[in-house]
């Protein structure tokens, strides 16, 4: 029987899985939830609606640009604070892994630009998103994958060695089209290797 593999992420996940399902096709069947699974949070409410209630071979996680999300109402503060989302990161990786005995891998949130994101959403929809909190989230996230011993898909240096500036869209959150089958490549080359 075909292998099962599951992603769960934001429209990052949305944008590269055509690519993997393309990358892992005779190899394994990947299937993903029709929602954006948003924060840490997000994800952690709707684990048992997409992932828990299936039989499931592994499972490639990829959560954190909602979570870093900054307001401003009244000081600046991120949607999902850090320690908070160090906490979510490891509950959502220990739940997968105990409720479903899946293998589980963790993707490192991709890179921003800050001033083309600033002028796409902050205008009008009052919250922007920094460089220094991506790499912070993702340090923790890392520290958490390496307690657990969670492989690692560092999608971050991906684009980073790609040349962010070349990936990322007009909004600088979004990839082009060849960016995203970038990710999509290293995100199967990463499940083949552990399925």
């Amino acid at each position: 029987p075909m292998k099962q593999v599951f992603l769960i992420g934001d429209s990052i996940r949305h944008g590269y899985k055509e690519t993997v399902r393309k990358e892992l096709e005779g190899v394994a069947e990947v299937s993903s939830p029709e929602a954006n699974c948003g924060t840490t949070s997000a994800t952690l409410i709707g684990l048992s609606g997409w992932v828990l209630n299936r039989k499931t071979d592994l499972v490639h996680a990829n959560n954190g640009l909602h979570d870093i999300k900054t307001v401003w109402f009244g000081g600046r503060a991120n949607v999902v604070p850090l320690a908070h989302y160090r906490d979510n990161v490891e509950t959502i990786l220990r739940t997968i892994r105990e409720q479903t005995g899946a293998k589980v891998i963790w993707a490192t949130m991709t890179p921003v630009d800050y001033k083309k994101a600033h002028e796409a959403h902050a205008k009008n929809r009052d919250f922007d998103r920094f460089e220094e909190d991506v790499v912070a989230y993702n340090k923790v996230a890392i520290e958490v994958c390496n307690r657990l011993g969670v492989p690692v898909n560092d999608l971050y240096s991906v684009i980073m060695n790609a040349g962010k500036d070349k990936c990322l869209d007009s909004d600088g959150v979004h990839f082009t089209g060849e960016a995203y089958e970038l990710l999509g490549k290293a995100v199967a080359a990463i499940i083949r290797k552990h399925l």
